[in-house]
């Protein structure tokens, strides 16, 4: 019997060795602005930083535009790309600023399996940093998509 339970929990122990909680290895892509880390981490500030080049999130509701409506457009934080138009901006209540598209080109996509479960990464097309993520849950009546953006990662740029 102890043979047996022995032999249970050697299996059990293996069999909770899964996928889901290796790190993930993403091929490395190769974007038009390419720079160190070491060259990064002076030009962003540290919460930049973590959000953009190490795929961090910000705390929900604490960006200044979540709630930021105005006529422009959302650039990325770190190379200035123009990403998302304020016309495709919603309140998803979600804390985060919320688009119903991007600015088709200037964004790049791959998975996200880090949490157990995949899930849409969204990056700027041209540095490669890390935006958030884009969910099928936004309004129905326009694409269905819900891109969920750190706001650190974005400057909002007024229209003139």
């Amino acid at each position: 019997m102890k043979n047996l339970i022995l032999i249970f929990a050697v299996a059990l122990f293996f069999s909770c060795n899964s996928n889901a909680q290796k790190p993930e290895t993403k091929e490395k892509e190769t974007f038009e602005i390419s720079k160190t880390d070491a060259e990064w981490k002076k030009d962003l500030t540290e919460q930049e930083y973590y959000v953009l080049r190490q795929a961090g999130t910000e705390r929900s509701f604490s960006s200044n535009l979540n709630k930021e409506y105005s006529e422009g457009i959302f650039h990325c934080a770190a190379c200035d790309t123009p990403l998302f138009k304020s016309d495709h901006k919603f309140n998803s209540g979600t804390g985060w600023p919320s688009f119903d598209r991007e600015i088709e080109g200037n964004v790049a996509f791959s998975t996200d399996s880090n949490l157990g479960y995949i899930r849409t990464e969204e990056h700027c097309g041209t540095c490669g940093g890390h935006l958030g993520h884009v969910f099928n849950d936004g309004p129905r009546n326009t694409t269905g998509k819900r891109h969920c953006i750190n706001g650190v990662s974005l400057k909002f740029v007024p229209k003139k």
